[in-house]
């Protein structure tokens, strides 16, 4: 018993000290989101205009609207997230904090996902919050709104997470819009397929047990792999 008291009182210190970190640096990001109003109103406004333009591009029937809601909703959301990734580790960059973060004795891992948190809870949770309003008025039929919420709230964070990746590629560049999509894009264009799939097939009087598996497993696989690329990313990027 004595022997193993010492290890177990170090793992304890490591894990509080860890903890103290993730929660230090989530904090420290959703307040200065706070702070910059911006950061949160950009993407929900972005989110909100593109949706309603639909209806004035497309056509203005309830019909063929509610046939292409699911779409247009997932579309939006997936831009709305493009629009609020350059914010992830552009001021941690710019200001000299992220170098501190990445000599920070914490795993990088961690704090990597701590701020994927806090941009998702500023960017993607609106997103999902807004959409059964935007799904009515786009006449999506009502029993597929509570799938459409669901595969967005399971869907939004791996958005995030796989966004993250493109971002610590491309932190260190002046110009990155379009390299920044070119990453991206192929990473989340499956989350975009299987959620709108999801809400159509519901439309449909379709099981959507499997879509949601799928969901769950990519939210699965970008929370172990997303952090880790980020972080080894950044680690390039500044150096």
């Amino acid at each position: 018993m004595t022997d193993k008291s010492p290890v177990s009182v170090a793992d304890t210190q490591t894990l509080t000290s860890l903890g103290k970190a993730f929660r230090s640096t989530l904090s420290r990001d959703l307040l200065i989101a706070f702070k910059r109003r911006n950061d949160i109103l950009n993407p929900v406004m972005f989110f909100l205009i593109v949706v309603s333009l639909f209806p004035l591009g497309v056509s203005p029937d309830p019909q063929q609207l509610s046939v292409i809601a699911a779409g247009v909703v997932w579309v939006s959301a997936l831009l709305a997230s493009m629009l609020s990734l350059d914010n992830l580790f552009r001021a941690d960059y710019e200001d000299g904090s992220l170098e501190q973060l990445l000599l920070s004795p914490q795993p990088l891992y961690f704090m990597v996902l701590a701020k994927n948190i806090s941009h998702w809870l500023v960017s993607g949770l609106p997103v999902v919050l807004l959409s059964p309003v935007l799904a009515y008025m786009l006449y999506l039929p009502s029993e597929a709104y509570g799938t459409l919420f669901i595969s967005l709230l399971i869907g939004t964070p791996v958005l995030s997470l796989f966004g993250s990746i493109g971002v610590a590629l491309t932190v260190g560049l002046g110009s990155r819009g379009l390299i920044l999509a070119v990453i991206v894009l192929p990473l989340t264009t499956p989350v975009l397929i299987v959620g709108a799939k999801a809400v159509a097939d519901v439309s449909f009087g379709l099981p959507v047990g499997t879509h949601f598996a799928i969901l769950g497993a990519m939210l699965a696989l970008a929370l172990t792999i997303a952090p880790l690329a980020s972080a080894a990313a950044l680690k390039i990027s500044v150096n």
